[in-house]
């Protein structure tokens, strides 16, 4: 066998296709706020905000010196790469610069043609990273692995890994078209045809079935892992290594690096100026760009684990990219054909509603005295975004076959639980039309919630067949029977490894979220300010 990648650029027609859906401080100095970063330096005298990938978190020190070289002050906000395309469709007001992972995202959401000056800063793999000792076990070291060996491993159950939602983040779509060109065979462009195909069908959806935790993120991806007891993950090369370093650092095993040589993508990480007509952001921009791609600033960052170009790596990072971890420099980086944007619409949509495991959604929803007014009004238009499948599928977050879906409205005692295990586009709204009607009363106890929640995911269903997770939503300080400690001692006599995600609203205490979220390696979203986001990003988590 040629040692190759066929590598999955997912292209323009990609971008088409998803866009059918949507019609001063000291010097150096850094803050940060869960989605953003931002680097300060003496003497700026101009500030540019970059709508970025989450993937580029790593490079904070290589940002932070670059503050300092270009003088200009940089301010990073991170969101998922369909949110970065919707942003740039809108016009991306809030923003002077794009940065994603791939072009693609570029290529779809600049519907007004505003972006300008991009170029490629660096570019990373999408592999598996595998246990070491279970990639020994599997066969898969020192030689060239197949998705239908990956298949093979997750039918025998010896297998299952972590991967971003393919709807809502780019390496999770870049594996996924990555693994449907594998399973077919073929090297020529897919067809609707091909997905028609009931061997096709039946195989990606077990290859999809040994996902067991998922993510609308690459970066919290690699965060969730570490936190985790998982097998494998998909994600970039870079934070492979990333993820590798950290774990050797603390003495745990590493991860190997396995390329299945017949799909997998690689991410071009576009940096690209949005034009508003500012000529003093365009010049800073400019600065910005120039440092990034200087052989300083791209040594650097192939000190982190990206590569620089399709020619290799610089002998003097080759101690980074290492091959005992797997780490591959010298494989030819080589692009399939991309079939058309109606065919790449399909596989999509089918990867939503019928190819991935289902979800088990289990949300809890704060309908207590507070919630009276704007809270309820937002708290009801978010549901409805998730719930009322003619929004969902704007953002490519339908339901799926087998989906169940639970809500449980509380106050400081459970006010209601509706369920929906067969999760029609009627029976979903039906439900949505329930909520909508609740009324809000009472005080908040989020644990009896939360833990009313796990019960019945442990007790009344196999969790193992579902995606599961439950989704806290409150605007106050939990002041009820239970506590924190009632909790955990439940979590953790089930063994769980449920998340629980909490959408943070109103006067919520952000610690006893950010409580709940390490208990069960999960996250919390700020809903103060867009509490329709936010739900729609969590979402993106199952």
């Amino acid at each position: 066998m040629p040692k190759y990648l066929k590598i999955c650029l997912l292209s323009v027609c990609l971008l088409l296709t998803v866009g059918l859906l949507s019609a001063c401080g000291s010097s150096g100095a850094e803050e940060s706020s869960g989605t953003w970063q931002t680097f300060r330096t003496r003497g700026a005298h101009e500030t540019i905000r970059i709508l970025s990938g989450s993937e580029n978190q790593e490079l904070a020190s290589i940002l932070e010196q670059c503050a300092s070289e270009t003088k200009v002050d940089i301010e990073i906000e991170y969101k998922g790469s369909l949110d970065i395309m919707r942003e740039l469709q809108q016009g991306a007001e809030d923003y002077d610069a794009v940065w994603p992972a791939s072009s693609l995202w570029i290529s779809m959401g600049d519907t007004g043609y505003l972006v300008k000056h991009a170029e490629s800063v660096s570019m990373t793999p999408v592999v598996f990273g595998i246990r070491d000792s279970l990639a020994e076990e599997l066969g898969f070291k020192g030689r060239d692995v197949s998705v239908n060996e990956i298949l093979e491993a997750i039918r025998s159950g010896r297998m299952s890994f972590c991967m971003t939602s393919a709807t809502q983040s780019n390496s999770g779509a870049s594996a996924y078209i990555g693994f449907l060109y594998a399973l077919m065979g073929k090297q020529d462009s897919m067809t609707e045809e091909d997905l028609d195909n009931e061997e096709l069908k039946q195989e990606i959806t077990e290859l999809l079935s040994g996902i067991e935790r998922s993510s609308g993120s690459s970066d919290w991806l690699k965060d969730m892992f570490l936190n985790g007891d998982y097998d494998a993950m998909v994600n970039y090369e870079c934070l492979m290594i990333s993820a590798n370093q950290q774990l050797e650092a603390e003495g745990k095993e590493t991860l190997y690096v396995v390329y299945p040589y017949d799909g997998l993508s690689i991410a071009d990480s576009p940096f690209g100026y949005v034009d508003h007509g500012d000529s003093g952001k365009e010049e800073a921009f400019l600065k910005v760009q120039e440092y990034l791609l200087s052989d300083e600033a791209q040594n650097a960052i192939q000190r982190t684990g990206r590569r620089t170009g399709y020619e290799g790596v610089k002998e003097e990072n080759l101690d980074v990219f290492r091959s005992d971890w797997g780490i591959d420099t010298e494989r030819i980086l080589s692009p399939i054909v991309m079939p058309s944007s109606e065919v790449l619409l399909k596989a999509l949509n089918l990867y939503q509603t019928e190819f991935k495991k289902p979800s088990l959604n289990v949300y809890c929803l704060d309908f207590s005295g507070s919630m009276i007014g704007e809270g309820n009004r937002q708290l009801v238009e978010a549901m409805q975004q998730i719930l009322d499948q003619d929004y969902a599928r704007q953002n490519l977050l339908q339901a799926n076959q087998g989906e169940v879906n639970v809500v449980i409205t509380f106050s400081d005692e459970i006010n209601n639980i509706y369920v929906v295990n067969d999760s029609t586009d009627e029976n979903l709204l039906e439900l949505y039309e329930t909520v909508a009607s609740e009324d809000c009363t009472g005080g908040t106890d989020i644990y009896d919630a939360a833990l009313t929640g796990l019960q019945m995911i442990e007790e009344d269903y196999d969790a193992s067949q579902y995606t599961p997770a439950i989704i806290l939503m409150t605007d106050g300080r939990s002041n009820g029977g239970m506590d924190y400690s009632d909790f955990a001692e439940a979590y953790q006599d089930y063994g769980s490894d449920i998340p629980v995600f909490s959408i943070m609203f109103g006067d919520a205490r952000e610690d006893q979220l950010e409580e709940l979220a390490n208990l069960t390696n999960a996250r919390v979203f700020d809903g103060r300010e867009d509490l329709i986001g936010a739900f729609r990003s969590v979402k993106g988590y199952n």
